[in-house]
């Protein structure tokens, strides 16, 4: 007996299919079952709820003024540094309107970003590393 899907497995084996394959023998496959286990999306907790320390780039760490006139943080992590930079550039449409990789720096970016004019957006990373104290 064959099922037909439209998923990812297109036949179900049982015993009476399995007596087609002329190289094996038809015991070997009589017991023969896909399973399909349901996965389910979990959002993960804060450091704080679970109990442990934040490390790494989630870590706060002290800023430089520059910084902290942008992000109006005194302490803040990497992560949550980037997501304040993302959310000023698009508040302020300072992205490039022909090619959206490429970021136009305002007075406040240019102190961040060590006084360019245009920067990439894989560069952000990397010039804002100096600014955590």
């Amino acid at each position: 007996m064959a099922i037909m899907c439209s998923g990812l497995f297109s036949t179900f084996l049982t015993g009476d299919t399995a007596s087609s394959f002329a190289a094996a023998p038809p015991s070997r496959f009589s017991n023969l079952r896909m399973v399909r286990s349901v996965t389910y999306a979990t959002v993960s907790e804060p450091a704080s709820a679970t109990g442990k320390k934040p490390r790494g780039i989630m870590k706060p760490r002290r800023i430089s003024p520059e910084m902290q006139a942008l992000v109006g943080l005194p302490e803040i992590s990497r992560t949550q540094a980037l997501k304040h930079i993302w959310a000023y550039i698009k508040d302020n449409n300072l992205q490039d309107p022909e090619n959206k990789k490429i970021i136009i720096c305002d007075e406040k970016l240019k102190k961040i970003f060590a006084g360019k004019d245009q920067i990439g957006f894989l560069e952000i990373a990397g010039l804002i590393s100096p600014h955590f104290l």
